[in-house]
Formats: C-alpha cells, structure tokens, sequence
C-alpha cells in the first residue's frame, strides 16, 4: 500500500467517522436508548449536552469556556468548577463520573474510526515489514517510534512496573497516544454542523408537531418564500430552518461565537430580507452555548435598523448561565456584562432551549 492511498484511506476513515451520515445513525442509536418520558422540551438541554458536551483535557471540567482562559488561578476556573458542579448535580450524576455521561456522539465516532484503524493495522504492518526487509539488522528506526516520549513514560512508570513492558508495548503505548491526541482535533466538525444536526433533531423529537418541517445547510432559495440568489453569487445555507403553517424560522446555530461570526449574523440576516418573496415575516433566531457574557450581551441587543435582530436568542441552559455567573464577582471587569445577560434571561429576552422548543409546540 503506498503512503498516498494510505493517507487518502486515514483520511476517508476519518470523514466517515466524523461524517453527517455517521451523525445521523448515531443520533439515532443515542435516542433509541432513551425512556420516552425523558424526550421532551424541558430535557432538551441534557440531550445536547449527553452528546455534545465535553470535558477539558486540561482541567478535566466540563467545558464551558475557552480552555486557556479556564485554567487553575484565571477568573474561568472558577466559573468551570461551578459549571461542572451544577451539570453533574443537574445529570443526576457526581462530579467525579460526570465525563462518563457526556460526549457521547464524539466518543462514538472516534470508536468508529478506532475500529477501522485496528483493521488496517496488521495488513499496514505486514507491508512495512517487507518494504523494509532489506535493511533488516541495521538498526533502522520502526514506523511510531518515538524515543523521547518513551522515555518520559519510562520515567514516571518504571518505579511503579512489576516488570519492563517490550518494545512493541511501548510502541502500541505510543501510537494510542499520539491517536488520542489527534481525535480531540477532531472534534470541530462536532461542535460545528454537530451542533447543527443534535439541534436540528432535538427540536424535532421533543416537539412532535406533524405539520413541522426542519432542515439542516439547506439553500435559502430551497425553503418556501424565499429567491433564488443571483447568477455568480455562492448560495447562502441555513444552518437550521423550521417551517410551520404559522411561521418560518431561520436559525444560526454556533457554539461559541467568535468576532467574525458577529459580523456574518448581519450579513446573513440582511440576505434573508433580500431574497424573502413572500411579503411575509419570518424569524431570525440564534442558538448558542456561549458562556461569554459580553458575546451574549451583544446578541440580545443587536439592533438592525430600529428593532431587535434576532426574534429568539436561544442558550442551551439559562439555569447553566446562572449557576456559571454567581462565581462572578461584582464590580470587577465582566460583572457588568453579566448583569445585563441575568436581566435579559429574567425579562424572557434570553430563553433556555426547552422554552423555545415549548413555544414552537404551543403555537400550532
């Protein structure tokens, strides 16, 4: 097998694992192990965060915020540790074990690919051998080796070992490593159109509306009431949209937001009135997990014109903000902004997702 086709494999391996097909099935398989009774608007935020959510490898708290601002002595450990303590509290689980009921659509995907690693090892290995029979006795160094990382292994397990592992163990030690490390990297494509598709089938399960249509990266000019873009313009996806008698919805889903992503929210929007054809209202609604509260703050109060952007600004769990913020402290540098993010949550302007999947419901 050549290094081209075997990178091109990795990497198609990869795709698949990772991949909106792969995410569908296994939504799917998480939701088939649920009780019917826990599918519903006011559990919605334990399914996205079963899924999605994830422990910081650094800290081993759930993460809630950028991990190098949320390391021990910064403002965000704090703030991590409340977060943690509340979602193990609210998961009915004990801080200690919270890591085992979360990230269960990357854990799973990475067992996927895992599995295709270990069925394209021995017949990768029987190859390199025969590719390097030739130099055979000369000390060559074997595919993986890293000496330096052995050596620190050494140096923290040897004292501990009943007996010195082999090469080949230290070898297998090191490549389970260097896989684990690499998967973590993988773990944007869940927490970008992830996000999309638990939210997509989140909304879908719990609200239970058989007049309801909902798509994820669909082409605007693909949903009703909306034109087709222009000759040469690239076509502009939504991320989710959820079409009812009553109301059309377009929705931005993020996990976290960056400045640029501010700036594309206006750009989308203004797109949409554009190309919108029916004369009718629809909605403009973000989802987020954002914790950051100046990020939170501007959402709610972006204005476009004279009025508020977004109809909806939709957080995974207004109870998880709270819990956050009150290791906030007051006076101090993003005490403001929270306190304008606790009023918004207290006058309904931000909502939890189990109140805007509750609203969808009752407006049929």
């Amino acid at each position: 097998m050549t290094v081209e086709k075997t990178t091109n494999d990795e990497a198609a391996a990869v795709k698949s694992a990772f991949g909106a097909e792969n995410r569908a099935q296994l939504i799917d398989e998480y939701f088939t192990q649920q009780n019917e009774d826990e599918i519903v608007p006011p559990r919605a935020w334990a399914h996205v965060y079963r899924l999605l959510l994830w422990a910081d490898q650094t800290t081993g708290l759930g993460h809630c915020y950028e991990s190098d601002k949320s390391q021990p002595g910064k403002r965000w450990y704090a703030r991590s540790l409340a977060f943690h303590d509340w979602l193990s509290t609210a998961l009915g689980t004990t801080p200690a074990d919270l890591a085992k009921h979360i990230d269960w659509l990357f854990l799973r995907a990475a067992e996927d690919l895992a599995a295709y690693v270990l069925r394209q090892a021995k017949q990768v290995a029987a190859k390199a051998e025969a590719q390097r029979g030739p130099y055979a006795g000369r000390g060559f160094p074997r595919p993986g080796e890293d000496p330096e990382l052995v050596a620190i292994f050494k140096d923290e397990l040897s004292p501990h070992l009943g007996s010195e592992p082999s090469q080949e163990g230290w070898d297998r030690l090191v490549q389970r490593v260097r896989q684990y490390l690499a998967l973590d990297n993988k773990r944007k494509n869940l927490v970008g159109e992830g996000f999309e598709d638990v939210i997509a089938q989140v909304l879908k399960r719990t609200c239970r509306r058989d007049d309801i249509q909902i798509h994820t990266r669909r082409a605007l000019h693909d949903l009703p009431g909306f034109n087709r873009a222009r000759a040469g313009d690239k076509p502009n996806k939504v991320d989710v949209a959820v079409i009812r008698p009553e109301a059309r919805t377009l929705v931005t889903a993020k996990w976290s937001v960056r400045a640029d992503r501010e700036k594309q929210f206006i750009t989308d929007f203004t797109d949409y009135v554009n190309a919108e054809s029916d004369r009718k209202p629809f909605e403009y609604v973000f989802v987020t997990n954002e914790f950051d509260p100046a990020r939170l703050m501007r959402a709610c109060e972006q204005l476009v014109g004279n009025g508020l952007m977004f109809k909806h600004v939709v957080h995974i769990s207004t109870d998880a903000i709270k819990a956050t913020y009150a290791r906030a402290a007051d006076g101090k540098d993003d005490s403001a902004s929270i306190r304008r993010v606790l009023q918004h949550i207290d006058e309904g302007r931000l909502i939890g997702i189990d109140k805007w999947i509750a609203g969808i419901s009752a407006s049929a």
